[in-house]
């Protein structure tokens, strides 16, 4: 986790224009030093521009970018103490390994006998000792990403930016990748600046994420904080499965919504003021009978259910025809009947389970 105090990077009110499209509008956004760092959006969202800025490649249009206090905007991208790991890796086919890791020293002109040692040592880090005269060609989708990884780093920049850096890398190399990315991440102590729309990703590696719409932040928090205390609904539905329920609240802890009388755990909303309530689908248990002594309860039917291995996510379709999600994991003995499309069922969940969202 980066340390708290003055950020070793800082956005102050930028915006970026492309004619009359606007990537990024009016911005204000700090990165702290040793910190892992996602910025998270959909397509469009701005999130890789913002990158592109502070590697140098784009010029803001408004605003400025600081780097330990120091304004970096008129500082051409080969001087700037960043460096960046492309999504297509960039790697040169006509040099081998240790070439490809070692290009930018010699850039630099640094001596043979330190372009050597350091080269190893970096292979080393990203566990690719022995591969230095291995042509590219010659490389897994993994160890190419290693070796863009090893390019990238050999210099020592304050900042490593990644933009989408596993998405060539199949689901479960991906999945191994995050952790080794983590792993370095620490040893080094480096900040690194991940730009991902997978939503799982950036969960796992980033200590905190920016989540990015239409060139605007909509929420800057940890991990467990944009999943637990989104602040929009637009958040709620974009970090993972949620069912939003619409509807006013009556008294203190009472909601009340097209399903009927909610018992939540936040009083503070106004008395008839218009919020949704997000529940997560793990949240809301699931059976086959009214239980006794649920805060919550709602009948239903089961629409649709999708098998996901560890777990079953089931679709309920609810008197007002809405629809709700509930996830429930596959401990069942064999033999033991499953829930199944038609199935009438009983939803069922605590008064703190949901979050009450007012926008």
């Amino acid at each position: 986790m980066g340390e708290t105090g003055e950020p070793l990077v800082r956005f102050d009110a930028v915006s970026k224009r492309f004619g009359t499209l606007t990537a990024v509008d009016c911005l204000s956004l700090d990165i702290r030093h040793g910190e892992f760092f996602a910025l998270l959006g959909p397509s469009g969202c701005g999130k890789t521009t913002l990158l592109r800025m502070l590697a140098g490649f784009e010029a803001p249009s408004e605003g400025r970018i600081l780097l330990d206090g120091e304004d970096i905007g008129a500082m051409p991208p080969h001087r700037r103490p960043v460096n960046m790991m492309f999504q297509n890796y960039a790697l040169f086919p006509h040099l081998n390994v240790e070439q490809n890791v070692g290009f930018g020293l010699r850039q630099e002109k640094v001596t043979r006998a330190e372009i050597a040692e350091r080269v190893d040592a970096m292979l080393a880090l990203v566990r690719l000792q022995g591969y230095g005269r291995r042509r590219v060609d010659q490389l897994s989708g993994g160890q190419k990403q290693r070796v863009a990884l090893a390019r990238a780093l050999i210099k020592q920049p304050r900042v490593l930016l990644l933009d989408e850096p596993l998405a060539a890398l199949d689901k479960k190399l991906r999945a191994e990748t995050q952790f080794e990315l983590m792993e370095l991440q620490r040893r080094l102590g480096t900040s690194f600046v991940i730009v991902t729309h997978d939503q799982e990703e950036a969960m796992i590696v980033a200590d905190r994420i920016a989540v990015m719409d239409r060139g605007r932040l909509a929420q800057v928090a940890t991990p467990e904080e944009l999943y637990e205390r989104p602040n929009s609904r637009w958040v709620a539905d974009f970090i993972g499965e949620v069912s939003l329920l619409e509807g006013r609240f009556s008294a203190p802890g009472v909601f009340q919504s097209m399903i009927g009388r909610i018992e939540v755990a936040d009083k503070t909303a106004a008395l008839g003021e218009t919020a949704w309530l997000a529940l997560r689908p793990e949240k809301i248990r699931l059976g086959m009978e009214r239980p006794a002594d649920a805060a919550n309860a709602v009948a239903g039917t089961v629409f649709e259910t999708g098998y996901r291995g560890d777990r079953s996510v089931h679709k309920v379709r609810l008197a007002d025809r809405s629809l709700m999600k509930v996830a429930v994991p596959n401990t069942a003995a064999r033999g033991e009947r499953n829930v199944a499309a038609g199935d009438v069922v009983w939803l069922s969940w605590p008064a703190d389970a949901g979050v009450v969202l007012t926008q």
